[in-house]
């Protein structure tokens, strides 16, 4: 449930305006995240970015599945063994992944994580796996047997061989909590790129808005659209992570339903306020397809969506105007 990467167009600025713009790259939860603080000065936008990267970083070792001390690696570790105890942080986040689960009617599962062994989306699989296998880790797929107890502050997955994995929901939630963190210590803007999941707020020193470049999925390393944003953005896609098999790529994104790749749509982008929610969105619209995708949004007017189907066409939900956004030749 990987997004694909987003180019931030950027702006120039002089001396003249009051407060400097700096931009460090850092390898976070297991990709690239680049962080911008907007401050007085130099050393006040550093000492902060080094506060947002500590704060990734306790984030990482909570929730991180790859890392078999996290919290959440425990939780995999018990599965259909033992209910574990994790911080309420980690339970809260759980208890919204399931809620998007239920909203979605499991179109988004973070218990996906079990597919993990059977499809590679590295450049190594170059032959699908069998109906059986599918089928067998399929049957560990399942939120609903994912137990909560909020008394206990326990995750118990029933299934052994379940796990469970927050990838880019989590690196949307980390980049939201950041956000927070930066305004209550009086940042009032600041840009959080969380290796494609992007929260920003407030504008350049220059006064300009945050620009976001959206990949053209048919033209490598062009853009698409040019998005003002404040708030979040996350674009899910099928074209840059793919198993290439007898010349058909299939995406990476998993429909937790049959266990086989999504098709029909080939990038979703989504605008709000929160990035947590958007990656969860664009995840979910990649498997839901665009009629039930755009009927998800009603619920949720202050997101906003930019669909791009296999065929190249483009679908917009209501009040997004691709055409305002559109890169001029």
């Amino acid at each position: 449930m990987r997004t694909i990467l987003l180019a931030i167009l950027s702006f120039s600025f002089t001396a003249a305006y009051t407060q400097v713009s700096v931009t460090r790259g850092a390898l976070l939860m297991g990709g690239r995240f680049e962080i911008t603080i907007v401050a007085k000065d130099s050393l006040t936008a550093n000492q902060n970015i080094d506060t947002v990267i500590a704060e990734i970083s306790r984030i990482e070792y909570l929730i991180s599945d790859w890392k078999p001390t996290t919290q959440v690696s425990q939780v995999n570790q018990n599965a259909g063994i033992r209910p574990v105890k994790v911080d309420k942080e980690v339970l809260e986040l759980t208890e919204r992944a399931i809620k998007i689960s239920e909203i979605t009617n499991g179109a988004f599962d973070i218990s996906f994580a079990a597919m993990e062994k059977i499809w590679k989306f590295d450049g190594s699989m170059t032959q699908m796996p069998s109906p059986e296998a599918v089928k067998k880790a399929r049957e560990k797929v399942g939120y609903k047997n994912i137990i909560i107890d909020k008394d206990s502050s326990t995750i118990f997955l029933k299934l052994k061989g379940m796990k469970i994995g927050f990838g880019a929901l989590g690196e949307g939630y980390a980049a939201d909590v950041c956000r927070s963190k930066m305004l209550a210590k009086g940042i009032t803007a600041g840009l959080i790129n969380a290796t494609g999941d992007i929260q920003a707020w407030g504008k350049h020193p220059d006064g300009h808005s945050w620009i976001i470049g959206v990949n053209d999925p048919f033209e490598f390393g062009e853009l698409i659209a040019a998005i003002p944003v404040e708030g979040a953005i996350t674009t899910s896609g099928s074209y840059e992570k793919f198993a290439l098999i007898n010349g058909k790529r299939y995406a990476h994104i998993i429909n937790p339903a049959t266990g086989y790749p999504a098709a029909g749509l080939i990038s979703v982008t989504i605008t709000g306020p929160e990035a947590e929610f958007a990656n969860a969105l664009s995840t979910s619209i990649m498997v839901l397809g665009k009629k039930a995708g755009l009927k998800l949004l009603k619920k949720y007017p202050a997101y906003k969506c930019f669909m791009i189907t296999d065929k190249g066409k483009y679908i917009t939900s209501p009040g997004f105007n691709l055409k305002k956004y559109r890169i001029e030749e």
